[in-house]
This record gives C-alpha cells, sequence and structure tokens, in this order.
C-alpha cells in the first residue's frame, strides 16, 4: 500500500454528460472509455501524487448531474479542499447551468477552497462556448480556469496536479485546514471506473 503525509477532498461537479467520470479515469488510471455509463449518486476513487517531498492522497469524489441526485450531491462537499466545476464546450446548456453548481461549492466548502472551472471536450469541432466568455465567467466568480479533453488526455494530470500544488501550499501557509476525519478509507467504499450495462453518454 502506498504511504502518504495528507489526504486532499476533491469533488468533481457538473452538468450530465459533460465528461466528469472520463476526467476522473484520465487522472486515475489513464484510460479513456468510449461507453461510459452514468453516475448514479456518487463515486470515488484515489491516488497518491509526489509534492515536494511529500506524498499526497487526492480522493476524488465523482458526482451525478442529474437533478434528482443533487441532495445526495451536496452533502459531500463537506470537507472539500477542491472543486472542480466541469461544462462541456459543446454544450451551451451545461454552460448555462454552471451557477447553480457553483453557489453549492461556494456555500458548502471552506471558503479558502480552490475552485477550479474546467472546460472539457475540447477535442470537438462543435465548439459552442468560446475560451474568452469562460474566462470571463471564471473571473468574475474568483475561478481558476483551464480547458481539458479527457478523450485525448490533453491538461488533464496538469490540472490534477496544479491543483494538488496549489492547495499544498495553502496548507502549509496555514491559510487551508484539512479535516482528515471527512476522508474515507478505500475499504468502506469501492470505485468501479470501468464500463458497465449500457450507456447513454459519459458524465
Amino acid at each position: 500500500m502506498s504511504t502518504y503525509t495528507m489526504i486532499f477532498k476533491y469533488i468533481v461537479v457538473g452538468g450530465m454528460g459533460t465528461g466528469k467520470t472520463s476526467l476522473l479515469n484520465r487522472f486515475i488510471d489513464d484510460e479513456f472509455y468510449t461507453d461510459c455509463p452514468h453516475t448514479i449518486g456518487i463515486e470515488f476513487a484515489a491516488k497518491v501524487v509526489p509534492v515536494s517531498d511529500e506524498r499526497i492522497k487526492v480522493q476524488v469524489w465523482d458526482t451525478a448531474g442529474q437533478e434528482r441526485f443533487r441532495a445526495i450531491t451536496r452533502s459531500y462537499f463537506r470537507g472539500a479542499v477542491c472543486t472542480l466545476l466541469v461544462y462541456d464546450v459543446s454544450r451551451r446548456k451545461s454552460f448555462n447551468q454552471l451557477t447553480t453548481w457553483l453557489n453549492d461549492a461556494q456555500n458548502l466548502t471552506n471558503p479558502n477552497s480552490i475552485i477550479l472551472l474546467i472546460g472539457n471536450k475540447i477535442d470537438l469541432e462543435e465548439r459552442v462556448v468560446t475560451r474568452e466568455e469562460a474566462e470571463e465567467f471564471a473571473q468574475e466568480n474568483n475561478l481558476l480556469y483551464t480547458e481539458t479533453s479527457a478523450k485525448t488526455g490533453e491538461n488533464v494530470n496538469d490540472a490534477f496536479m496544479d491543483m494538488t500544488k496549489k492547495v499544498y501550499k495553502l496548507v502549509k501557509e496555514g491559510k487551508l485546514k484539512l479535516t482528515t476525519n471527512e476522508t474515507i478509507n478505500e475499504t468502506d467504499l469501492q470505485y468501479d471506473n470501468k464500463p458497465k450495462k449500457e450507456s447513454g453518454g459519459c458524465c
């Protein structure tokens, strides 16, 4: 078992079909599955990564994008030090829904936690949300911003590692307190990140 000195809890939120699960799969296993089922409720995975001279366990909570699961999703914001707010650059609706998820992140996490806005699926040609308007939204709401492709892997690992370094810096400076009692042991919840059953698109 890998040893680690700290646990960082991340939560991934956004509308259904924006590629949240695919981003998680790419970061954890460097894999992409074309037939990826929608997340039901909450799923979980973890990866130990090096930062400075320490090893950090990054716990990533993958949430369902459907409205009917929102009450469940909201209960998992507690203790998160980073929220990844995901939309699909080829779907205007997913961008328009961001404010709802952002309100939850701002109200339910530590005030000093980091929120990263991610424009996913930049490998698609049919882009409808421009980088400029996304950057404007991020600036207006004091968010960090990046664009990714879970399919090709572009910027995915960099996004997670950049956030881990920023969180680490805040923790070391005493600006962000870790609530490790709110994290989970892998024996308590098994995450199956492989394609299963029929799928209507990957979330």
